[in-house]
């Protein structure tokens, strides 16, 4: 695939992060608009956090946004496990080209000569000592003098002052290569044109770029996207907030949904917010992105995943559904699920779903041979003077009803809660909590319906004869 080169450079140490799904897809957003190419790298050289499930994880979790390798445009996933030869390559080339030199410094000498000389950070003290490498020797960045300016399409021209900048660490004493490097070795090798990632490698940057040109090489074009914050406007984070996409795709958030949210965390789409992957594709532009930080916003994802579920036909909804409704966890047994019933029931629930997850608890009196009673619900329901009549009268009407439809079942209770001086509210709260267990759920009447006379009988006259 000819064009422009993006890449996103996840590690594998944890599930994948809304932030990190959000530069995927600005990135996938750009290679497929601009005819050009998604890499996926994983940045796996730390041993230690390193999972096989986590690396499998990431694949999962960008194929479920619609990134995956079965698309022309996507190319890896890369190892930079596999890669460390080249790293090495680069550091020797920069060390005999005199833009790094070797020290033998432990961090606690650094500390003991700052306290001494009234400094912080590293002087570059070993500059000029000649060191070769050997045991326990860093190879450190012989940061020049002045300035480096970094270009970014989000943030404008960035200056930052080398004086502030300590002579950084390429290769550890072990001689394994730092992050900086191996992540600017590999762009390299990769010919990444475009480095599009979070506002937290800015800083990075300079750093960066010094390689780069140390190098031989042009620089690619950076764009630092905004910081994800709270609601509290900190950044998010796994310690305190829900940040793990995995997470919301199995609480039944629909992947179109997630994708056009994140698409505007930083990113405007022209007209409705809600709009077609097709569309924002062809409208997306880098330097539309703002730097501001953006809200990511709980019930916002979630009125926008209500709305993609509504979007779907009744027969898409039910589909999308199933997994929770045959789960383990469902709250009644696979073998009473009936999927006829299901779709009987479907339009009704529809509107109210914000999760694929919540069909399951809002149908399950359906499937239950006796749904589990709310008893604070059945005392505050049937504490009122008329329940029992209006329960007793309910029973009788709905015995000898000739029409078991949603609109026979409304009228006839209907007339019944005339005769004891309630409204049609307060008249089906005991039937309701009688049939259901609670006093909140979906449509009662076309409920009726679908549960059938005889199931809905049955139910009636138990509460009857438990309240004696």
């Amino acid at each position: 695939m000819t064009g422009p080169r993006f890449r996103i450079a996840p590690s594998p140490t944890g599930y994948f992060h809304v932030g990190g799904a959000r530069t995927a897809l600005f990135n996938w957003a750009l290679a497929r608009r601009l005819g050009g190419t998604f890499v996926l790298r994983i940045e796996d050289t730390d041993a230690e956090r390193n999972q096989p499930e986590w690396t499998q994880g990431i694949i999962d979790a960008l194929a479920w946004i619609g990134i995956s390798s079965d698309d022309p445009h996507f190319e890896g996933p890369y190892f930079q496990s596999e890669l460390a030869a080249a790293h090495l390559a680069a550091a020797q080339q920069l060390f005999e080209g005199g833009h790094a030199y070797y020290c033998d410094m432990t961090a606690s000498d650094v500390e003991t000569r700052n306290k001494a000389e009234g400094n912080q950070g590293y002087q570059g003290w070993s500059r000029d000592r000649g060191l070769g490498p050997g045991p326990g020797h860093v190879l450190r960045f012989r940061v020049p003098t002045g300035n480096t300016v970094v270009h970014d399409l989000v943030r404008g021209d960035v200056d930052f002052d080398n004086a502030l900048i300590e002579d950084f660490v390429l290769l550890r004493g072990n001689g394994s290569p730092m992050f900086l490097l191996a992540n600017v070795v590999d762009d390299m090798n990769m010919r990444i044109s475009h480095v599009l990632r979070a506002e937290e490698h800015l800083s990075n940057t300079p750093k960066q770029k010094m390689m780069w040109q140390a190098l031989g090489h042009e620089p690619p074009i950076w764009a630092h996207l905004p910081l994800l914050v709270n609601e509290q406007r900190k950044k998010i984070s796994k310690r305190r907030d829900k940040v793990a996409l995995e997470q919301y795709r199995d609480e039944g958030y629909l992947p179109e949904a997630m994708v056009n949210y994140l698409m505007t965390l930083g990113w405007t789409p022209k007209g409705e917010e809600i709009q077609p992957w097709s569309q924002i594709e062809g409208d997306f532009l880098l330097e539309d992105v703002n730097h501001s930080p953006a809200f990511f916003d709980l019930k916002k994802l979630a009125a926008f995943n209500g709305e993609y579920i509504r979007k779907l036909s009744i027969e898409e909804f039910a589909a999308a559904c199933r997994p929770w409704l045959l789960a383990d966890d469902a709250p009644f047994p696979a073998d009473r699920f009936d999927e006829k019933v299901f779709l009987a029931m479907a339009p009704h629930i529809q509107p109210r779903c914000v999760t694929l997850a919540d069909a399951a608890g809002v149908v399950d009196f359906l499937f239950l041979s006796s749904p589990e009673v709310d008893e604070t619900a059945w005392a505050k329901t049937f504490g009122a003077v008329e329940a029992a009549p209006v329960l007793h009268d309910a029973i009788a009407a709905y015995e000898g009803l000739a029409d078991w439809s949603a609109d026979a079942l409304k009228g006839a209770l209907e007339a019944i809660g005339e005769t004891h001086g309630v409204k049609l509210g307060k008249a089906q709260a005991p039937v309701r909590v009688a049939v259901t267990g609670r006093t909140v759920g979906p449509p009662l009447f076309e409920a009726l319906e679908v549960l059938g006379r005889d199931e809905t009988l049955r139910r009636l006259q138990a509460a009857e004869t438990r309240l004696g």
